[in-house]
Protein backbone atom coordinates (compact mmCIF):
# COMPACT_ATOMS: atom_id res chain seq x y z
CA UNK A 1 0.00 0.00 0.00
CA UNK A 2 1.20 3.32 -0.83
CA UNK A 3 0.39 6.17 1.44
CA UNK A 4 -0.58 9.40 -0.86
CA UNK A 5 1.94 12.63 1.14
CA UNK A 6 0.09 15.40 -0.36
CA UNK A 7 -2.03 16.63 3.24
CA UNK A 8 -5.49 17.02 1.49
CA UNK A 9 -5.20 13.27 1.05
CA UNK A 10 -2.86 12.05 3.94
CA UNK A 11 -5.24 10.54 6.60
CA UNK A 12 -3.19 12.01 9.63
CA UNK A 13 -3.29 15.32 7.85
CA UNK A 14 -6.54 15.58 6.14
CA UNK A 15 -7.34 14.61 9.97
CA UNK A 16 -5.61 17.36 11.74
CA UNK A 17 -6.98 19.94 8.50
CA UNK A 18 -10.44 18.82 10.00
CA UNK A 19 -10.14 19.17 13.14
CA UNK A 20 -8.17 22.71 13.05
CA UNK A 21 -10.96 23.80 10.32
CA UNK A 22 -14.14 22.76 12.37
CA UNK A 23 -12.70 24.31 15.27
CA UNK A 24 -12.19 27.84 13.23
CA UNK A 25 -8.99 27.87 12.96
CA UNK A 26 -5.83 26.29 10.77
CA UNK A 27 -2.84 24.45 11.22
CA UNK A 28 0.44 26.62 10.99
CA UNK A 29 3.55 25.78 8.89
CA UNK A 30 5.03 22.53 10.06
CA UNK A 31 7.47 19.92 7.93
CA UNK A 32 5.70 16.81 9.52
CA UNK A 33 7.55 13.42 9.90
CA UNK A 34 5.62 10.40 10.15
CA UNK A 35 7.43 6.76 11.49
CA UNK A 36 4.67 4.42 11.47
CA UNK A 37 5.77 1.30 12.47
CA UNK A 38 2.03 -0.48 12.14
CA UNK A 39 1.43 -2.48 8.78
CA UNK A 40 -1.09 -1.32 6.57
CA UNK A 41 -4.08 -2.43 5.30
CA UNK A 42 -3.59 -6.39 7.90
CA UNK A 43 -5.89 -5.85 10.61
CA UNK A 44 -4.05 -4.26 13.07
CA UNK A 45 -5.85 -0.90 13.45
CA UNK A 46 -3.53 1.64 11.37
CA UNK A 47 -6.47 3.62 9.81
CA UNK A 48 -7.93 4.13 14.05
CA UNK A 49 -4.58 4.90 14.81
CA UNK A 50 -3.86 7.93 11.85
CA UNK A 51 -6.78 9.11 12.78
CA UNK A 52 -5.88 9.52 16.63
CA UNK A 53 -2.77 10.81 15.49
CA UNK A 54 -4.44 13.57 13.21
CA UNK A 55 -6.39 14.81 16.00
CA UNK A 56 -3.95 15.00 18.26
CA UNK A 57 -1.74 16.79 15.92
CA UNK A 58 -4.61 19.56 15.46
CA UNK A 59 -5.19 19.66 19.09
CA UNK A 60 -1.65 20.26 19.89
CA UNK A 61 -0.69 22.26 16.70
CA UNK A 62 -3.96 24.68 17.20
CA UNK A 63 -3.42 24.57 20.78
CA UNK A 64 -7.42 23.52 21.45
CA UNK A 65 -6.55 22.26 24.78
CA UNK A 66 -9.92 19.69 24.33
CA UNK A 67 -10.34 16.86 26.83
CA UNK A 68 -9.56 13.76 26.25
CA UNK A 69 -12.93 12.79 25.92
CA UNK A 70 -13.90 15.18 23.11
CA UNK A 71 -10.82 14.01 21.61
CA UNK A 72 -12.48 10.33 21.11
CA UNK A 73 -15.70 12.09 20.25
CA UNK A 74 -13.94 13.30 17.00
CA UNK A 75 -12.24 10.16 16.75
CA UNK A 76 -15.35 8.52 16.74
CA UNK A 77 -16.82 10.37 14.40
CA UNK A 78 -14.28 10.56 11.68
CA UNK A 79 -13.65 6.61 12.27
CA UNK A 80 -17.46 5.96 12.66
CA UNK A 81 -16.33 2.95 15.28
CA UNK A 82 -15.05 3.27 18.34
CA UNK A 83 -13.09 -0.51 17.96
CA UNK A 84 -9.73 0.83 16.80
CA UNK A 85 -9.79 4.86 18.08
CA UNK A 86 -10.23 3.90 21.34
CA UNK A 87 -7.14 1.74 22.59
CA UNK A 88 -5.51 3.60 20.31
CA UNK A 89 -6.31 7.19 22.23
CA UNK A 90 -6.87 5.36 25.86
CA UNK A 91 -4.29 2.68 26.05
CA UNK A 92 -4.52 -1.09 27.25
CA UNK A 93 -7.33 -3.67 26.90
CA UNK A 94 -10.54 -1.63 26.17
CA UNK A 95 -14.16 -2.25 25.29
CA UNK A 96 -16.19 0.69 23.82
CA UNK A 97 -19.20 1.33 22.50
CA UNK A 98 -21.37 4.14 20.90
CA UNK A 99 -23.62 5.89 23.02
CA UNK A 100 -25.23 8.25 20.21
CA UNK A 101 -25.02 7.27 16.46
CA UNK A 102 -22.35 8.94 14.33
CA UNK A 103 -23.51 7.05 11.22
CA UNK A 104 -24.94 10.28 9.20
CA UNK A 105 -22.12 12.80 10.67
CA UNK A 106 -19.60 9.67 9.74
CA UNK A 107 -20.91 9.58 6.18
CA UNK A 108 -20.70 13.27 5.79
CA UNK A 109 -17.73 13.26 6.22
CA UNK A 110 -17.04 10.46 4.55
CA UNK A 111 -18.53 12.42 1.17
CA UNK A 112 -16.25 15.63 1.41
CA UNK A 113 -13.58 13.46 1.78
CA UNK A 114 -13.97 11.26 -1.55
CA UNK A 115 -14.89 14.71 -3.02
CA UNK A 116 -11.73 16.02 -2.04
CA UNK A 117 -13.47 19.69 -1.16
CA UNK A 118 -11.14 21.68 1.09
CA UNK A 119 -12.38 21.89 4.65
CA UNK A 120 -10.66 25.72 4.77
CA UNK A 121 -13.55 26.43 2.29
CA UNK A 122 -16.24 28.53 4.55
CA UNK A 123 -18.80 27.28 2.01
CA UNK A 124 -18.70 23.96 3.35
CA UNK A 125 -20.35 22.94 6.32
CA UNK A 126 -18.49 20.47 8.60
CA UNK A 127 -20.01 17.47 10.45
CA UNK A 128 -19.80 17.70 13.92
CA UNK A 129 -19.73 15.46 16.58
CA UNK A 130 -23.54 15.00 17.75
CA UNK A 131 -23.06 14.91 21.48
CA UNK A 132 -20.37 15.37 24.25
CA UNK A 133 -19.05 11.85 25.06
CA UNK A 134 -20.85 10.16 22.89
CA UNK A 135 -18.30 7.23 23.49
CA UNK A 136 -18.16 4.51 26.42
CA UNK A 137 -15.44 2.97 27.53
CA UNK A 138 -13.63 0.31 30.21
CA UNK A 139 -9.97 -0.02 30.33
CA UNK A 140 -9.79 -3.57 31.69
CA UNK A 141 -7.00 -4.34 34.12
CA UNK A 142 -5.61 -7.61 31.53
CA UNK A 143 -2.63 -9.42 33.39
CA UNK A 144 0.40 -8.50 33.08
CA UNK A 145 1.93 -12.08 32.48
CA UNK A 146 0.14 -11.53 29.10
CA UNK A 147 1.47 -10.92 26.18
CA UNK A 148 0.14 -10.69 21.97
CA UNK A 149 1.86 -12.46 19.43
CA UNK A 150 0.85 -10.91 15.56
CA UNK A 151 1.86 -12.83 13.09
CA UNK A 152 1.76 -10.53 9.73
CA UNK A 153 1.75 -11.97 6.44
CA UNK A 154 3.09 -10.12 3.22
CA UNK A 155 -0.50 -9.90 1.55
CA UNK A 156 -2.76 -7.14 2.65
CA UNK A 157 -6.75 -7.71 2.76
CA UNK A 158 -9.66 -4.87 2.63
CA UNK A 159 -12.28 -4.21 4.73
CA UNK A 160 -14.26 -3.28 2.58
CA UNK A 161 -13.56 -7.21 0.90
CA UNK A 162 -13.57 -9.10 4.59
CA UNK A 163 -17.00 -7.14 5.21
CA UNK A 164 -18.53 -7.95 1.76
CA UNK A 165 -18.51 -11.87 2.61
CA UNK A 166 -20.15 -11.43 5.94
CA UNK A 167 -23.98 -12.59 6.15
CA UNK A 168 -27.03 -9.84 6.82
CA UNK A 169 -28.14 -11.85 9.80
CA UNK A 170 -27.10 -14.38 12.05
CA UNK A 171 -28.84 -17.16 13.58
CA UNK A 172 -29.55 -16.48 17.45
CA UNK A 173 -27.84 -19.82 18.45
CA UNK A 174 -24.37 -18.02 16.73
CA UNK A 175 -25.26 -14.86 18.44
CA UNK A 176 -25.69 -16.83 21.69
CA UNK A 177 -22.67 -18.89 21.55
CA UNK A 178 -19.98 -15.42 20.96
CA UNK A 179 -22.19 -13.08 23.51
CA UNK A 180 -21.61 -15.69 26.31
CA UNK A 181 -17.81 -16.09 25.07
CA UNK A 182 -17.02 -12.51 25.36
CA UNK A 183 -18.42 -11.94 28.75
CA UNK A 184 -16.24 -14.61 29.86
CA UNK A 185 -13.20 -14.05 27.83
CA UNK A 186 -13.40 -9.65 29.16
CA UNK A 187 -12.78 -11.64 33.25
CA UNK A 188 -10.36 -14.40 32.00
CA UNK A 189 -8.07 -12.48 30.31
CA UNK A 190 -7.79 -10.18 33.76
CA UNK A 191 -7.05 -13.03 36.20
CA UNK A 192 -3.58 -13.10 37.97
CA UNK A 193 -3.31 -16.49 36.46
CA UNK A 194 -4.83 -16.92 32.99
CA UNK A 195 -6.44 -20.29 32.25
CA UNK A 196 -5.29 -21.66 28.94
CA UNK A 197 -8.65 -23.81 28.90
CA UNK A 198 -10.89 -21.00 29.91
CA UNK A 199 -9.22 -18.28 27.36
CA UNK A 200 -8.73 -20.50 24.82
CA UNK A 201 -12.64 -21.71 24.15
CA UNK A 202 -14.13 -18.45 25.01
CA UNK A 203 -12.04 -16.91 22.17
CA UNK A 204 -13.75 -19.51 19.61
CA UNK A 205 -15.87 -17.66 17.07
CA UNK A 206 -19.23 -18.24 14.92
CA UNK A 207 -19.39 -14.66 13.70
CA UNK A 208 -16.76 -13.85 11.05
CA UNK A 209 -13.94 -16.03 10.90
CA UNK A 210 -15.69 -18.88 9.42
CA UNK A 211 -16.85 -16.68 6.56
CA UNK A 212 -13.73 -15.20 5.75
CA UNK A 213 -11.42 -18.08 6.36
CA UNK A 214 -11.07 -18.32 2.31
CA UNK A 215 -9.87 -14.95 2.46
CA UNK A 216 -6.40 -16.13 3.78
CA UNK A 217 -4.58 -19.46 2.82
CA UNK A 218 -4.37 -21.63 5.94
CA UNK A 219 -6.46 -19.92 8.29
CA UNK A 220 -8.42 -23.03 9.17
CA UNK A 221 -5.17 -24.88 10.27
CA UNK A 222 -4.09 -21.62 12.21
CA UNK A 223 -7.18 -21.53 13.92
CA UNK A 224 -6.76 -24.79 15.12
CA UNK A 225 -3.39 -24.79 17.05
CA UNK A 226 -4.27 -25.57 20.79
CA UNK A 227 -2.31 -24.49 24.32
CA UNK A 228 -1.97 -28.59 24.31
CA UNK A 229 0.34 -28.23 21.14
CA UNK A 230 1.78 -24.56 21.80
CA UNK A 231 2.45 -24.70 25.81
CA UNK A 232 2.09 -20.53 26.89
CA UNK A 233 -1.07 -20.35 24.22
CA UNK A 234 -4.26 -19.26 25.54
CA UNK A 235 -5.99 -18.17 22.64
CA UNK A 236 -5.85 -17.41 19.10
CA UNK A 237 -7.70 -15.20 16.16
CA UNK A 238 -8.03 -13.62 13.37
CA UNK A 239 -6.86 -9.53 14.26
CA UNK A 240 -9.87 -7.37 13.20
CA UNK A 241 -10.68 -8.22 9.49
CA UNK A 242 -7.53 -9.68 8.82
CA UNK A 243 -5.35 -11.28 7.37
CA UNK A 244 -2.85 -10.91 10.63
CA UNK A 245 -3.23 -13.45 12.56
CA UNK A 246 -3.24 -12.46 16.97
CA UNK A 247 -2.61 -15.48 19.69
CA UNK A 248 -2.58 -14.11 23.01
CA UNK A 249 0.07 -16.69 25.31
CA UNK A 250 1.99 -16.10 28.98
CA UNK A 251 5.40 -17.90 27.55
CA UNK A 252 6.47 -19.53 24.28
CA UNK A 253 6.12 -16.09 22.01
CA UNK A 254 8.74 -17.44 19.37
CA UNK A 255 7.92 -20.84 18.94
CA UNK A 256 3.92 -19.34 19.00
CA UNK A 257 4.89 -16.86 16.18
CA UNK A 258 7.32 -19.80 14.16
CA UNK A 259 4.20 -22.02 14.11
CA UNK A 260 1.81 -19.62 12.24
CA UNK A 261 5.00 -18.75 10.10
CA UNK A 262 5.13 -22.22 9.11
CA UNK A 263 1.71 -22.93 8.35
CA UNK A 264 1.43 -20.29 6.02
CA UNK A 265 4.92 -20.79 4.23
CA UNK A 266 2.71 -24.25 3.44
CA UNK A 267 0.32 -22.28 1.34
CA UNK A 268 0.60 -20.15 -1.61
CA UNK A 269 -0.50 -16.86 -2.30
CA UNK A 270 -2.15 -15.13 -4.92
CA UNK A 271 0.95 -14.91 -6.27
CA UNK A 272 1.79 -18.64 -6.38
CA UNK A 273 4.51 -18.04 -3.97
CA UNK A 274 4.48 -19.62 -0.26
CA UNK A 275 3.24 -16.86 1.76
CA UNK A 276 5.93 -15.22 4.13
CA UNK A 277 5.43 -13.34 6.78
CA UNK A 278 6.67 -11.82 10.31
CA UNK A 279 5.53 -11.98 13.64
CA UNK A 280 5.79 -9.36 16.25
CA UNK A 281 5.70 -10.02 20.38
CA UNK A 282 4.15 -7.21 22.30
CA UNK A 283 3.08 -5.72 25.18
CA UNK A 284 -0.30 -4.05 26.17
CA UNK A 285 0.82 -0.87 26.83
CA UNK A 286 -1.45 1.26 29.35
CA UNK A 287 -0.60 4.80 28.86
CA UNK A 288 -2.62 5.50 25.25
CA UNK A 289 -1.61 8.30 23.07
CA UNK A 290 1.05 10.61 24.26
CA UNK A 291 2.42 13.68 23.30
CA UNK A 292 5.87 14.55 23.90
CA UNK A 293 7.39 18.08 22.76
CA UNK A 294 11.38 18.98 22.23
CA UNK A 295 13.83 21.37 21.66
CA UNK A 296 15.01 20.58 18.58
Amino acid sequence: MILPLTPSENLITRTAMYIAAVNHTALPPMNLHIDNPIPLGRGLGSSGAAVVAGVILADQACRLHMSKEKLLDYCLLIEGHPDNVTASLIGGFCSSYLAVSVEAEHAELHALSKKKLSFDDASVALPIPPAINIGRYVQWPISPSIRAVTIVPQFELSTHLARSVLPQSYPRADVVFNLQRLAVLTSALCTETPSADLIYNAMQDKLHQHYRQHLVPGLPKILSLTPKELPGLLGICVSGAGPTVLALATSNFEAIGKAVQQIWRENVGADGKPIDSEYYVLDFIREGATWECKDV
